[in-house]
């Protein structure tokens, strides 16, 4: 059996049909295997090999491929985060331009600002023949009750001034929003969402975009319902 031995002065890339430059795109960071050290590696191997046992053309080629593919999913990972980063940044620019206006939210407490109002809507499954809107303050007590009177199925809004039962309006804080409805012979609560101001927006990678609302903080931007 004759053992064709390598010439060590030989340039390897050029054995392999490689050019210096091929050699020299690795990546720059040290702690990574550029495809021009990973060929030294495997020249340095067949140099090595047992001559009674030469490693096969097949082994050869199989772990140039697995080291493609590997390549080409970290790059690949690394493109979809850069992608992921640069829409959450966009995305942030955009809602950064919501701050000063209202949006709707599904939640069942608002703030009332001085001399101000809590605005909201229900959606109602099924016309109702009576809706009734009612207040509560912090303590749990009802301080205001509305009858809304009948009302198609669909969007129904709402307009509480502040004020209680007898007229005289309420401190500013935060109140507590029901709706009912009359279905049939029974009465069902139905989902409050409340209008309130963006006063400003926040990005983190935990919590993602979040829309910091008056008198009700942070809200997640997937939550806001509409956009006025």
């Amino acid at each position: 059996m004759s053992v064709t031995a390598l010439d060590n002065t030989q340039d390897p890339f050029a054995a392999l049909g490689l050019s210096r430059r091929e050699e020299q795109q690795g990546t720059n960071d040290p702690s990574e295997l550029g495809m021009g050290t990973f060929l030294k590696l495997m020249v340095t191997q067949m140099n090595n090999q047992d001559p009674f046992k030469p490693m096969e053309n097949g082994d050869f080629l199989a772990q140039i491929a697995q080291f493609g593919a590997v390549s080409g999913l970290d790059r690949l990972n690394t493109q979809i985060s850069d992608l992921s980063t640069s829409l959450t940044s966009g995305q942030a620019l955009q809602a950064g331009g919501l701050v000063g206006h209202e949006v709707l939210v599904p939640v069942d407490s608002g703030y009332l600002a001085p001399g101000g109002s809590i605005r909201g809507q229900v959606e109602l499954p099924q016309s109702s023949p009576e809706v009734t809107l009612r207040i509560h303050d912090q303590a749990g007590q009802l301080v205001r009750e509305l009858p809304l009177g009948g009302a198609p199925g669909g969007p129904l809004r709402f307009d509480w001034d502040g004020t209680d039962d007898a007229g005289a309006h309420l401190p500013p804080g935060r109140y507590r929003v029901s709706v009912t409805a009359v279905q049939g012979e029974s009465s069902v609560d139905l989902q409050t969402q409340l209008f309130s101001r963006v006063e400003s927006v926040s990005l983190s990678a935990r919590e993602g975009l979040t829309l910091n609302l008056e008198g009700l903080g942070p809200v997640a931007f997937a939550n806001i319902q509409q956009i006025f």
